[in-house]
Formats: C-alpha cells, structure tokens, sequence
C-alpha cells in the first residue's frame, strides 16, 4: 500500500475490535505498529482518533495510512499450517456451530510477540472456514495451563467478549501453593497496582498490594480444597480481573503459587515437584452466544499440574461448590 485508503466496515464485521479488525485484513500489521499508527492519528475512524479496542460498526469508514512504512507491516504472513490445526485439535475439549474450547498446554502463549513466534492466536488462521476463523475473547498467561474459550464467528466473538469484559463470567482455578492459609475460606479483598521493584541490582515491572491513585479493586474467593507435607491444593475465584491478580493475591496470603518465582521468591519452589508455575484454570460458566443460556466447561488436569497432583495424592476429580455469598449475607 502506497497510498491512504479508506475502508467501509461491513454488516459481517459490525462490532468487532478495532485492533482485530486489522488482524483480519492486515495480518502483516504487528500490534506495536498498529498502536502507533492510532497514538499518531494517521489511522482513524470517521475522521476521529481511535483506540485499538474501540468497536467498528456497519457503515463507518476506516481511513488506512500507507501501512507498508510502518515498523513491522513488512513482516511476511506464514501461511495456515496442516499441523497447527492438527495441534489445535488435538487439545480442543469441546466444539459447536458458536465456540471452541481447548485445554492450553503451560508454556503456550496465547499471543504472540517481539520474542514469541508459537502462540495460539497465530495457529488459528489454519481452522479458517467460509471466510470465518477462531478468535480469542480472552487470555490465559503463558505459564499457566488451562481452559481456554474461543469464538468461531465475529458475532460471538462480541458476545462472548462483552460477557467477559462485563464480570458475565464465572471461572475457577486450581492453584498449588506453598504452605497453608490460615483460614481455609475466604475472600482476598487487595488493591494491586503496576509498580517498579527493585530485583537484585535493577528494577522490574510488576503488580503490588497498593492502595492509591493508581490502584485498582482486586478481589479474589479461595477454599483449600487438600494439603500434604509443604503445600496446599487451593480453588481460586476471581471476581475482578486484573493482571496476575491470583498470584499477587496468594503471595499476598504467605502461601506463593508453586513455581511462581515472580512472586514468592525462591520460596515459590517445592523440592521434588516439577519445574513451573501451577496454575491452571480449571472451569468457566459463560453465557453461550447461541441462546444465553448458561454453559459450563471443565478441562481435565494435565501437564506438570497432573504429575504434582499425582505426587501429592490430591484428586483431580473433585468438584468444587463455591458457597452462595448472597445467603451468607442474608443470614
């Protein structure tokens, strides 16, 4: 592209991210390059600046810079593989005409970037049909395992994504953790924030207990579900959504996720236990984008959390039944 152009949006991608919109028609556009054009408004919608999550709607014209100048827009697009659909099926855990849910492995990115070249977002151009490809509505961070949702259609992807985005979603995780809560029951209210620490000799950006302007409302349910030796088995539910929120959070408590050397320090590690965060999101209940009704998925234990399991003796098939806080308060 040498020109400016500009893009009437379609009736098919009506309410669809911004930034996902370029996905679809730009795929050599990085999301780096992408942010700069907005920041500098020589992408814009309806003749005004945008951000990257702002929704397009039928009809409105999208003015495209020449992006083959931008940083990044030359990177070639690799072609849908046989074996990234191979592989995307191979951990899919349930389908239907509106959802795919699949059971990410640990160590799996869920989108790529500048060091991150194997992620799922980039395999999912291989299940593209009639035009229509998955989509991710929501993250999971690369070292932990788990369910993953995802939508095959544009249309689902907006319900689905306002779902997540409106707290319509209920999820659990399972976590090992280092040492055993004081009270085996309970709600972690903490405000975190982004903050600079200082590690070792320099510094490093991470999320902290804080409680000022720049802090934001995190708050987590948790049950210890079984304990041995030196950890314990948690089910965690998280009620806001916040960056690291559940690793913060079970620091916080004396009891870091094992493996989480982020976090909990080199007490994060457990003797004898595989290498690696544990944690995994173990069950999400959603509104399906079909009908509304309520759906709830559940991805078996696997990876090293299924071998420390194993070690532990803990079962992998328990069923967790939060307590109904609404009659707690009544009562």
């Amino acid at each position: 592209m040498s020109a400016v152009q500009t893009r009437v949006v379609e009736e098919k991608d009506d309410g669809l991210r911004l930034d996902r919109w370029f996905r679809t028609y730009y795929p050599g556009l990085n999301h780096g390059a992408l942010e700069k054009l907005l920041r500098t408004g020589q992408i814009r919608v309806n003749g005004g600046r945008v951000k990257a999550n702002r929704r397009v709607e039928t009809g409105e014209a999208i003015r495209i810079p020449p992006i083959g100048d931008a940083v990044g827009a030359k990177t070639p697009v690799a072609a849908p593989k046989r074996e990234d659909a191979e592989f995307i099926r191979s951990i899919a855990l349930y389908e239907d005409d509106e959802i795919l849910a699949v059971n990410k492995p640990f160590g799996l990115a869920v989108q790529g970037g500048a060091k991150t070249k194997r992620h799922v977002d980039g395999m999912l151009a291989s299940l593209e049909k009639n035009g229509e490809r998955p989509r991710l509505v929501h993250r999971l961070d690369q070292d932990t395992g788990g369910l993953l949702i995802l939508a095959k259609t544009r249309k689902a992807a907006a319900s689905l994504s306002k779902a997540f985005q409106g707290r319509g979603v209920s999820k659990t995780y399972w976590a090992l953790c280092r040492g055993l809560p004081e009270i085996r029951e309970g709600t972690i209210n903490l405000r975190i924030a982004k903050k600079m620490v200082r590690v070792g000799a320099g510094e490093q950006e991470r999320m902290t207990p804080a409680d000022d302007d720049s802090s934001k409302k995190a708050i987590t349910d948790y049950m210890v579900l079984d304990s041995a030796g030196p950890v314990s088995f948690l089910a965690l539910k998280p009620l806001t959504g916040r960056t690291h929120q559940l690793r913060v959070h079970c620091a916080a408590m004396g009891t870091p996720i094992v493996g989480d050397r982020k976090y909990g320090g080199p007490d994060a590690d457990i003797e004898g236990a595989p290498k690696g965060m544990h944690l995994f999101c173990r069950s999400m209940t959603f509104p399906h984008p079909a009908h509304g009704r309520a759906v709830t998925l559940t991805a078996p234990l696997s990876g090293r959390m299924k071998e420390s399991w194993a070690l532990f003796g803990f079962d992998a098939d328990v069923d967790v039944v939060w307590p109904d806080l609404s009659q707690k308060k009544k009562r």
